[in-house]
């Protein structure tokens, strides 16, 4: 009986999606196709509503599959000997960034999704690392390589892929597609059916799928359970919020968009109960919101906007901003929660800031980022003008000084950047970069041509390790700090992903928020100083229960009056905690 719910309620989705398709008509019989591809009958299961497969001790390190290399050894082993040396008691789950054969942006641009990029491993590599952690991996869903076999049998106009494209024509009224790059939007493309302009939301190396045909869905429902045989338990949908599209319009967040969404959690979460989907969706904070649906679209959504916002504050040495935006984030419900970042392979987004940071305040922090050695990726506005899409830059070199200059004080500046996120309610995620202190990578740009390159150094194993074992060293001190952060935070109930979060009112200097708990024993003050001069955190402001012990998990130390005032150095971070 509820396998038979299921396929009724994919009928029901399908409908939403293709309803003005006029080539779909069997609703039913597409469903039990898809039902097929996933197998879901061999371990189906109805998931429980609204339950957190997840919990204070997940943190995710975020990487390429060979940020880490060694010489006669394939980068994926590379990286799993990096993970069991420096990371297997603190960190229990790993994002790798695309890992199959690609022909542009550092593998965004797939070219097969069967296949394991040889120059990285193969698929007993990818399962070797799934045994020993939770997987994340990219469903790179809205488009793929020029150079695929789908794309070559467009062009041939023949075999498999040969009608995934979307095409328009050049009589469309293009004028409102909300873009992110600068390139043309249609790539002209000679193929045995004549010219036909492809729709190309990111390059034109990137051709994007077209999802008004089934076939491009069955297809990657069957990708879907590929990977799921290989351990991978969360899909990262890139750049989801493209998938639909409709000329005439802005050609993003589109109904379809959700349902398709909504579609795949049903499969997966029927098939693997525990798997889960995050969608990358780098758009405005209230558009990114809409992406949890009711608890039924995306269990995770990246908290886009947290980068931007915490880097203000701490180059500013005012929260306001970050203050204001916290307190409008709703609490994810149980059966959802955020993803928290505030590094990644790409940069800091800017559209994220948009409506959160006034445009004065926006390139108030793209000066400074060019100061601190970044670089700024452009994108096309609504008027034809060139906007900043994000900044390029290795978050160490991003928090080396403030709006005044370079100072003495970018380590504190930086711990305490993470002391926040480590904080907040959600899981959080650290790029490899992030956790080690790479600086910026000026080789890397000149031998690619790209400003992404500066924040994805490759590092060759044994020198790494002789810089994270050296105590003098600044990479050793990045790591063996934030690993005693992460170390203290997986043993708080009240950091739990779903734990309640208050925003605390400490004036424009103080950052903090409130956790408690879900069962209500344990309350955490997580209170930081984002200036740079010595305040005062009147403790009687916080309203901490008397007949409780309170002591900071970060020092060690007791806090003997509750009505006293904590002194908090340049960037200190205290987590008042009671004695449970």
């Amino acid at each position: 009986m509820a396998q038979i719910d299921l396929t009724q309620k994919l009928v029901q989705q399908l409908t939403v999606i293709y309803q003005d398709v006029e080539a779909v008509s069997d609703y039913e019989g597409l469903a039990q196709r898809l039902l097929t591809e996933m197998r879901t009958a061999e371990s189906f299961k109805v998931p429980e509503p609204f339950a957190n497969h997840w919990s204070e001790k997940d943190v995710v390190m975020i990487t390429y599959g060979d940020s880490v290399q060694s010489e006669g050894e394939k980068p994926l082993q590379t990286l799993q000997r990096f993970m069991t040396t420096f990371t297997d008691d603190t960190i229990n789950s790993v994002h790798i960034l695309p890992f199959f054969p690609y022909s542009s942006d550092d593998g965004f641009s797939v070219i097969d999704y069967s296949s394991v990029n040889d120059g990285l491993g193969d698929w007993q590599d990818i399962s070797d690392i799934a045994s020993e952690r939770k997987l994340m991996a990219d469903l790179v869903i809205n488009h793929c390589s020029s150079r695929s076999a789908w794309f070559q049998n467009f062009i041939k106009g023949e075999g498999k892929g040969h009608d995934y494209f979307f095409t328009a024509s050049l009589s469309d009224d293009l004028s409102k597609v909300v873009r992110p790059r600068t390139s043309p939007l249609l790539r002209p493309t000679e193929t045995a059916n004549g010219l036909q302009q492809v729709w190309c939301t990111f390059s034109h190396d990137q051709v994007d799928l077209d999802f008004r045909n089934p076939e491009v869905l069955v297809t990657f429902v069957s990708i879907i359970r590929q990977y799921l045989d290989a351990g991978v338990r969360i899909f990262r949908l890139d750049a989801v919020a493209f998938l639909w599209k409709i000329p005439g319009g802005p050609c993003i967040n589109l109904p379809h968009t959700h349902e398709v969404i909504r579609l795949l959690r049903s499969l997966i979460e029927h098939t693997v109960s525990d798997a889960l989907i995050i969608t990358e969706t780098n758009i405005p904070n209230s558009q990114n919101l809409t992406y949890f649906g009711n608890a039924n679209e995306a269990h995770a959504i990246y908290n886009f906007s947290l980068p931007p916002l915490l880097v203000n504050a701490l180059i500013t040495g005012s929260c306001q901003y970050l203050k204001r935006w916290l307190m409008s984030m709703p609490p994810s419900q149980n059966g959802t929660f955020y993803f928290n970042f505030i590094a990644s392979h790409d940069g800091i987004g800017l559209r994220p800031a948009e409506g959160l940071l006034s445009e004065q305040e926006i390139y108030t922090l793209v000066n400074t980022m060019q100061e601190r050695g970044g670089r700024v990726s452009w994108r096309t506005g609504e008027q034809g003008e060139q906007k900043p899409y994000e900044i390029n830059i290795a978050l160490f070199d991003a928090l080396q000084g403030t709006v005044d200059g370079e100072d003495s004080k970018g380590l504190e500046r930086y711990l305490c950047a993470h002391a926040v996120m480590l904080g907040l309610e959600g899981v959080p995620g650290i790029y490899i970069h992030s956790l080690i202190g790479t600086r910026n990578d000026y080789d890397k740009i000149k031998h690619t041509g790209q400003n992404r390159s500066i924040n994805r150094h490759n590092w060759q194993f044994n020198e790494l390790e002789a810089v994270l074992s050296n105590k003098f060293n600044e990479h050793h001190k990045v790591l063996s700090r934030l690993k005693a952060l992460i170390t203290i935070r997986i043993k708080q109930a009240a950091f739990h992903p779903n734990a309640v979060q208050f925003v605390l009112h400490l004036g424009s200097k103080l950052f903090g928020f409130w956790r408690q708990s879900l069962d209500r024993k344990q309350s955490i003050f997580c209170v930081s100083n984002v200036s740079n001069e010595e305040v005062p955190l009147r403790l009687s402001e916080l309203n901490l229960v008397i007949n409780n012990q309170w002591w900071d998990l970060i020092s060690d130390n007791e806090i003997a009056d509750i009505s006293a005032e904590l002194p908090l150095k340049p960037y200190q971070t205290v987590w008042l905690s009671n004695k449970i």
